[in-house]
This record gives C-alpha cells, structure tokens and sequence, in this order.
C-alpha cells in the first residue's frame, strides 16, 4: 500500500539513506500557494492537481510533488554547495486507472551544485541508484538539453523557435510544428485570414477576452511566421536522429559528436554529456551498457531542461517508475528572481520500490 507502515519504514531508510551523504532533512508544506506551483508543472500534473480555496490566501493546492517548495526554501539561503532530502506524501488525481494511487510517499534527494554539475548529476545519479540496490530494475537516461540546444540552433525566427521550445515536452505538437515550419504550409482558413486587408472588415461585435489590438498583433505575428522561410532538411533531418536515438550512453556520445559537425549549437551540450559519463564512471556505473534516448524526459515534469533518469521494474512494465529524477537549472533561476543555482535530484517511491522486491 502507498502509505503502509512497511511504506513509511522503507521511506525512512530511504531518507537516512540520503542523509547520510550529508543531506539536510528538510519538509514542505501540504498545503501550497497554487498560481506559481501549476503554472511550474506540465500539463499532466496541472490536470491532476487537488485545488482548494482559501479565503485569506486565495487558491491553494495539494503538494503534486516536493521540488518546487524545496527550491523555494534553497533560493532564501543563498548556500552552494547544498544537499536536501525529504520523505512525505504527494497527492495526485488519477482520471483514468482507478487502481493508481492519489496519494503515495515521495523520498527525494536535491543537489544544488555550481562548482561541479557533472559530479552533482553522476552523484544524485549513483545514490539513488544505491538506495534501490538488488532490486530487478532497469535505467533509462536521457538529455533535454541537447534537444533544447538544437532547437535554439536553428536557421529559424525567433518566435519559431520559441514555439518548439514551449512544446518540446508536448510530442505530437512539436512534431506537428516542426513538420508545419519544414514544409512553408499554411492552413487555408489562415491564409484567407492573412490575405485580407481588412481581417476585421466582417468581423462583428468583440466578444471574449482578448482586445482587437491584441488579436491584431496576433494576426501580424501569423503573417510574419507565414513569411519566414522554411525549415531546412538537413536541419529536421538532425533533430529527428537525435530524437530517434536509441543506444548505450558511450555509443549515444558517439553519435551525438557527429551530428554536432552539422549542428554546432549542441556541442556545449554534448561536452556537458561526456563530462557527466566520466563522473557516473567514476563512481562505479556501467556507462557501457547505460540505455540512452534521446526522447526521454519529454513527458515528463516541464522544469527538467538537462540529464534525465528514471528507474522501471524489467518484470512489471505496467508499473509506474520507480524512481525518476533529473537536472533543473532553470527553475532555479526563476524562482530565485534571475539568480539561477544550477541543480539536480531524484526521488523514489517507497512503496513500489517494495513491490517489486517482493516479485
């Protein structure tokens, strides 16, 4: 059961675990101010969110997970290096799968590292990977930086750009713009509605929200995105590969130097990659055989922008990961007002953890 006493036993091992690399235990609220939590999340948790409202501190939310709050309290220390950790419930919704728990324990592990981010990804990395020793599970990996580094390297507007950006955790529609930008096409509605001299000749009464100035500015960026030239081949033809790359982490490397010939702008990137797999070496993990995707991470939490990992029972696919983490340097940088601390952390789930060592 999510909140069983063997749960909360393992939860506590699993804390003292983290805290004996110096972690600092640390709690969060229950209770959260929902406006700048949701509007952190992706879509999914947004959906599944529990709002309440407050009369004195207007809309609040049940805590969907322990990172937002714990960078929060970070941001207010000003320390570098710091190390935290947490065990508490988070509460979820489930729309769909009534057998999936709404409320289950979260036992996480946050490393907020400037001097070194390889080591502090490696480090988070191989603790987790320590706190589930013996367990049947398989790791995956990922990297959103280097998709995101591709995507601010293209030939493209900047608005065009953006607009990947802003989708990159949606597939279907960054696949969907992606294709649009590459082939120059605009839909016909649109096109009659950015040929007209006057869009708003036949328009009627405003209605809704939006201002004419608005909707105006609105129909002269569509007319200049129309105008921009297309994607280049060659350049869809390298997101698609790294996208599409499947492999171990020392071949993935490989691969991704080559594609960097064409694609400069991801070379940063892959350098941050090759200095990450020789800190997990370091400490022990087999990058040889360490699965890397280059789709990983992508519908997952929106604050993920670099490594991405996450642990899946090799017997029971249909469980959700176990354990699930990654590097969040931006959210950082926008809770702290600008002041970005570059960090990373996991968490795992107690219970499932539990699970699978009784299959």
């Amino acid at each position: 059961m999510p909140t069983s006493p063997a749960t909360l036993t393992e939860a506590r091992r699993l804390r003292d675990h983290f805290a004996a690399q110096g972690a600092v235990v640390v709690k969060a609220d229950v209770l959260q101010p929902a406006d700048l939590l949701l509007d952190l999340y992706g879509d999914d948790i947004r959906a599944r969110a529990y709002l309440t409202a407050d009369p004195l501190r207007g809309e609040m939310v049940l805590r969907p997970d322990f990172t937002v709050p714990v960078v929060q309290m970070h941001m207010e220390t000003y320390a570098d290096p710091a190390r935290y950790t947490y065990s508490g419930k988070v509460f979820r919704k489930q729309e769909t799968d009534e057998t999936r728990a709404n409320e289950y324990v979260q036992v996480g592990y946050e490393v907020f590292d400037g001097q070194n981010p390889a080591a502090a990804d490696a480090e988070v990395f191989a603790v987790i990977a320590a706190g589930l020793a013996g367990l049947p599970l398989r790791a995956a990996t990922g990297d959103i930086g280097v998709l995101m580094a591709a995507v601010r390297g293209l030939r493209t507007t900047e608005d065009r750009k953006a607009a990947l950006l802003r989708h990159i955790w949606r597939p279907v529609r960054f696949r969907a713009l992606l294709r649009r930008y590459g082939a120059g096409d605009v839909p016909p509605l649109r096109a009659a509605l950015l040929a007209a001299d006057d869009p708003f000749a036949a328009a009627g009464p405003e209605i809704g929200l939006r201002s004419q100035a608005e909707v105006a500015a609105r129909i002269a960026a569509l007319r200049a995105d129309a105008a921009a030239a297309p994607l280049s081949s060659d350049e869809t033809a390298l997101i698609d590969a790294i996208l599409g790359l499947r492999a171990t982490s020392t071949d993935a490397l490989s691969v991704l130097r080559d594609i960097a010939v064409d694609m400069p702008s991801i070379g940063s990137a892959v350098r941050r990659m090759e200095a990450r797999l020789h800190a997990m070496a370091a400490r022990g993990i087999d990058v040889d055989t360490l699965d890397f995707e280059g789709s990983y991470g992508r519908t997952s939490l929106e604050y993920y922008d670099g490594f991405v990992f996450g642990f899946y029972a090799s017997e029971r696919p249909e469980l959700p990961p176990i354990a699930t983490g990654g590097r969040y340097d931006a959210l950082t940088a926008r809770l702290g007002q600008g002041r970005a601390v570059p960090a990373v952390g996991g968490v795992i789930r107690p219970d499932l953890a539990l699970e699978v060592g009784r299959c």
